[in-house]
């Protein structure tokens, strides 16, 4: 590997935790005082407007509220307000197809927070790109196959929409370079056993195409196993996954989530120590710990509405506290009453071998990498 890919490599944390980078908030934490979350992960919508195959959010189902433009703005002021650092559109449904979103991602950069977005980008023509990508910290295009049919079958939708999605990032890219833009570009491919057949086809694309990288990760499921992912046959991927890397070059990245993949879904820890650093909310305005606990059967881990309810008041609430507290005490036990590989897998992994004494979690040495504020 040459040393420019090293370095690229260095700056651009796919497969891991940034949580070392935040040791004052873990420390706060550590001396038992409520601290607000580092990043929040959500969606200003539950609608899509795709079908895909693999989709954990028709498992996400909660009473739907609308949330307006209005309600966005008062949340993000308050989120500035407390100290959340970062907030990623990506959650339970597609961002991008609310009213809301062009102002809440302008808005939320101009009140100094790392804003992202994750996204099947169908929609986003040029105009809307020019408008966002000056705000954002990383844009990530959710496409889980490199050829024009195997695309329509997996994302549910019209073959022609994989060719507007090619113009749509072969844009984003190119604003980016005209415009000298700090912005990630990504895309990133849900793999499921059976599309083994587009692993090199949408490496070859992403090489063509030109984002910044290009991340292969797992397929979540929830503690039924209802979307019937079947992780033990991810190991006969290992050797194709391997020859999607090697098309990285100095500007491109292939990075397969080797950690989770290999977990093949298990855990090695029981608490939740995670989910006040990293919380996630529904496109219904839902608050809950993590994507997992969504549906209207987890009320009891439920915490509040930002539709109904000011952001800052739900935070400083004691039902926000009681739900964190319960998730870390000996009464929870991630193992037995979770889904597979959550969006705090990894900030849990590192905190309970941190809490353990099996690690020392001290100030990380060398160059700060990017996206600092998505732990």
């Amino acid at each position: 590997m040459s040393s420019s890919m090293e370095d690229f490599s260095e700056k651009l944390i796919l497969d891991g935790t940034k949580i070392g980078w935040h040791l004052d908030r873990v420390k706060a934490w550590e001396r038992g005082e409520r601290i607000a979350p580092i990043t929040i992960d959500m969606a200003l919508t539950r609608a899509c407007n795709y079908a895909c195959h693999f989709c954990y959010a028709m498992l996400q189902e909660n009473d739907r509220q609308v949330i307006t433009k209005e309600v966005m703005f008062n949340f993000l002021e308050d989120c500035a307000e407390i100290g959340v650092k970062g907030i990623s559109f990506v959650s339970d449904g597609e961002s991008t197809i609310s009213p809301a979103f062009v102002d809440s991602v302008v808005k939320g950069s101009q009140l100094g927070i790392s804003m992202a977005v994750g996204t099947n980008g169908v929609v986003l023509t040029r105009n809307k790109l020019e408008a966002i990508l000056p705000h954002l910290t990383y844009l990530r295009i959710n496409i889980s196959a490199g050829e024009p049919a195997r695309y329509a079958e997996i994302m549910g939708v019209k073959e022609q929409w994989f060719h507007q999605v090619c113009q749509n990032i072969r844009d984003m890219v190119d604003i980016k370079k005209k415009n000298k833009l700090n912005v990630t570009i990504g895309l990133q491919m849900v793999l499921m056993p059976q599309y083994e057949d587009q692993i090199i086809p949408l490496a070859k694309l992403g090489k063509e195409l030109r984002p910044d990288y290009l991340v292969i990760k797992h397929c979540s499921d929830n503690e039924d196993g209802d979307l019937g992912v079947e992780y033990g046959k991810y190991k006969a991927l290992y050797d194709k996954l391997h020859e999607a890397e090697n098309y990285s070059d100095n500007e491109y990245q292939v990075t397969v989530k080797w950690s989770k993949i290999q977990a093949e879904g298990k855990r090695t820890y029981q608490r939740c120590f995670g989910a006040p650093f990293m919380i996630q909310m529904s496109g219904s305005g839902l608050i809950a710990p993590c994507g997992m606990l969504f549906n209207e059967r987890y009320k009891k881990f439920h915490i509040g509405n930002i539709v109904t309810h000011r952001f800052k008041d739900i935070f400083y609430s004691d039902r926000y506290w009681e739900v964190m507290n319960y998730l870390a005490s000996p009464e929870f036990n991630a193992q037995k009453m979770c889904g597979s590989l959550c969006l705090q897998h990894k900030v849990n992994e590192t905190l309970d071998a941190h809490i353990k004494g099996k690690i020392n979690l001290a100030q990380p040495q060398g160059n700060m990498p990017q996206h600092i504020n998505f732990v």
